[in-house]
């Protein structure tokens, strides 16, 4: 049976709200060095996917066109009021990231920090965003991914039992996700932890 459910979602990142914002400090600086590589325009239109409670946020003060999802509602209730501390426009939903209720062609840069590897099913998620992000927009995506030439060790696969349930899978190939869309990748970049970490910015050129 697969835990890593929507459902399940909301359970657990409802359970880790109040600390989430703790549990992801160690990831500010890689938030900000992805932001900065993908370098929003101030009048872009900007989606945020998996916003949690907010902390990409401190990273967007010059943008002037945000939206941010999330499938947890307690979480939105953070990041509103993170937008409200740091004077930003922010428009919240609740939305499942693999069905997002926006039209084709609607944004010109995603934020994918921290998602992929925890939404339940990243092909679908990132083929979303290819679809609602405008041709010659960006997608950048910050997170844990296996080299794409190793093979899953038996070890791993039964620590992702846990990791799955409680965090995050810790199987999933960049290559196999970003493969499955028409997006060209212009940067990969080993971000921390030997490279467990990284930051690849996505360009849509059609």
């Amino acid at each position: 049976m697969n835990i890593n459910t929507n459902s399940w979602n909301k359970i657990r990142y409802t359970f880790f709200t109040p600390v989430y914002d703790l549990m992801a400090g160690p990831f500010r600086k890689l938030r900000e060095r992805s932001i900065n590589l993908l370098f929003p325009h101030p009048t872009e239109n900007l989606l945020i996917l998996g916003a949690g409670t907010g902390l990409d946020l401190y990273y967007l003060r010059q943008c002037q066109f945000i939206t941010a999802i999330d499938i947890t509602p307690a979480m939105l209730s953070r990041l509103k009021s993170r937008a409200r501390l740091l004077n930003l426009q922010v428009e919240a939903k609740v939305m499942d990231g693999q069905n997002l209720d926006f039209p084709d062609n609607t944004f010109d840069c995603i934020v994918l920090h921290l998602i992929i590897a925890v939404i339940p099913d990243p092909i679908r998620c990132i083929k979303e965003a290819e679809r609602v992000l405008k041709p010659g927009g960006r997608i950048i995506m910050l997170d844990k991914f296996l080299p794409d030439s190793s093979s899953i060790s038996l070890l791993r696969k039964i620590g992702n039992l846990f990791t799955n349930f409680m965090f995050t899978d810790i199987t999933r190939k960049a290559g196999d996700i970003i493969g499955s869309t028409n997006l060209k990748k212009t940067e990969d970049v080993n971000a921390a932890l030997g490279g467990l970490f990284r930051i690849i910015k996505l360009e849509k050129s059609y």
